[in-house]
């Protein structure tokens, strides 16, 4: 037993140098005002602003069309690549692999190449509207809804399908009542994580150069960086990271009650 508790405290000691001693220092200095002393004001000036309330909304509606994007997408390839025969579905799988290590920097700028102002297409200046951001996010982050599906798809029994297709199902009653009951926990999964990113994505929204489009991450940049407001920035952040494990809290609830 002691010998267990002993191997917990370099993970644990690792955790909280690089991760909880750098959140408290965060939530630290959201209730220190630049007038001095401890104050919930940094809070009530954050909140009581109109940029605030914006950038809370576009985060929002951008994650959550983000994800319903992403899980229409991303189930709609997965189909094809795991059931549809063609060449070279092996190496597009490989290649999802590939995709999830690339930055969203690089994904957002090839897209510039063809939205941009400078684009293929770029008279219509696409990509620096709300709707080009969600394009970008989208692009991104379907294959992290793609790669737990593949996985899901790779255990499914054929011989469900087979026995299905024996008994003349056409291929939508076979996806909607054999395929979509075993994706669920994949979907579930991918969707989570695709919405937590979602909700913490900066460098897309930066590239895209949308000025309208304002969210959290991008909110703490600008009260940090260009106002020198660090304790708003603190307090937008401290609503930011409470979001994301707010979700996380849900979806780990949800998954338990449901036996996942």
């Amino acid at each position: 037993m002691h010998r267990r508790l002993l191997w917990t405290v370099p993970p644990v000691a690792v955790l909280t140098l690089l991760f909880l001693y750098p959140l408290a220092l965060v939530v630290q200095q959201s209730v220190q005002p630049d007038t001095g002393g401890t104050s919930l004001q940094p809070y009530a000036d954050v909140f009581a602003s109109e940029a605030f309330r914006h950038a809370l909304w576009t985060t929002v509606w951008l994650a959550l069309a983000s994800t319903v994007g992403c899980l229409v997408l991303g189930f709609a390839l997965s189909l094809v690549i795991a059931f549809v025969p063609f060449p070279g579905a092996k190496a597009v799988a490989r290649f999802i692999d590939v995709y999830l290590s690339f930055p969203s920097f690089l994904i957002t700028l090839a897209l510039l190449f063809i939205y941009g102002t400078t684009g293929i297409i770029g008279s219509f200046q696409f990509l620096t509207t709300p709707w080009g951001v969600l394009l970008a996010e989208i692009t991104y982050f379907t294959p992290f809804v793609i790669r737990p599906l593949l996985a899901a798809f790779a255990q499914l029994d054929t011989a469900q399908l087979e026995a299905a297709g024996s008994l003349g199902a056409r291929p939508l009653r076979i996806v909607r009542r054999v395929i979509l009951p075993e994706a669920v926990p994949a979907l579930a999964a991918g969707g989570s994580l695709v919405l937590v990113l979602c909700l913490n994505e900066f460098g897309i929204v930066l590239f895209t150069g949308a000025k309208g489009v304002t969210t959290l991450p991008m909110l703490v940049y600008s009260k940090a960086i260009l106002e020198s407001d660090y304790p708003g920035a603190c307090v937008v952040a401290v609503v930011n990271v409470s979001i994301s494990v707010g979700l996380y809290g849900l979806y780990r609830v949800v998954s338990l009650r449901a036996g996942a």
